[in-house]
């Protein structure tokens, strides 16, 4: 199986930006989202077609890195590719060029491939053995986690809302930065904006249930830890460094 890149262009909408205009970081992680599941459909490995198999990916981990974001009616495009494969699934990368061609956002993610339900991860080789690669990195991430909070000074609570949850019934991934964000002081949000961004997400929120997301924040860096409030379990953590707007 042969595979290349794949590109999609996009125009950042009115309700895609926030009050800057800016496109808010929640409308980056869907379209990031959204290209991937469209060339992961391409290539025979998209959502319908796990599905037949019994199978789904699920993302445990994102890093994110924003020279700057597109503004309200500016053009975009996404490049995005399969730039790894693991034992126990993949690495997909994406290049985000503005209406000059200029790079502006660079990111990677991790996948596992899991068996819906025995819930346990699969081999991705095992399974999908003609498997291929574009050899080729945007960001060198790790995926190590994030350093442990030494302090839970800041403690706010949501609750999961209906539509919050996607396809596969759980929280969908591009909610736990903003429950992150969400967490900060408006002052300090209102005035600043994220240029790197880094989440690891541990174990599902499902609907009804009421999040609890303990944050530090030491200069221009915020560490949070997103938790279930009735079972204490951490659900994801996130790491956002910040630049004054």
């Amino acid at each position: 199986m042969r595979v290349e890149k794949y590109c999609k262009k996009y125009t950042v909408k009115s309700h895609e930006a926030d009050c800057h205009g800016f496109l808010r970081v929640l409308s980056l992680m869907n379209v990031l989202q959204d290209v991937a599941v469209e060339h992961a459909e391409t290539l025979g490995l998209g959502l319908n077609s796990c599905l037949k198999q019994n199978l789904a990916w699920v993302g445990s981990n994102y890093s994110v890195q924003i020279l700057q974001m597109p503004k309200e009616n500016e053009s975009f495009s996404i490049t995005t590719w399969p730039a790894e494969a693991k034992l126990w699934g993949a690495v997909r990368d994406f290049s985000v060029q503005n209406e000059s061609g200029k790079e502006i956002i660079k990111a990677s993610s991790q996948w596992v491939l899991i068996d819906v339900e025995r819930r346990r991860p699969v081999m991705l080789k095992k399974l999908f053995p003609d498997y291929e690669i574009v050899n080729e990195r945007v960001i060198e991430a790790d995926f190590t986690k994030a350093p442990s909070l030494t302090e839970k000074a800041n403690c706010t609570e949501f609750k999961v809302r209906f539509d919050d949850i996607d396809v596969n019934q759980h929280v969908n991934n591009a909610v736990y930065p903003l429950w992150a964000s969400e967490s900060l002081d408006s002052n300090f949000r209102l005035h600043h904006t994220p240029i790197e961004l880094e989440i690891g997400y541990k174990k599902e929120a499902l609907y009804g249930e009421t999040v609890v997301v303990y944050s530090q924040q030491k200069g221009d860096e915020s560490l949070h830890s997103i938790c279930n409030k009735a079972t204490g379990d951490e659900l994801a953590w996130c790491r956002i460094k910040w630049r004054k707007i």
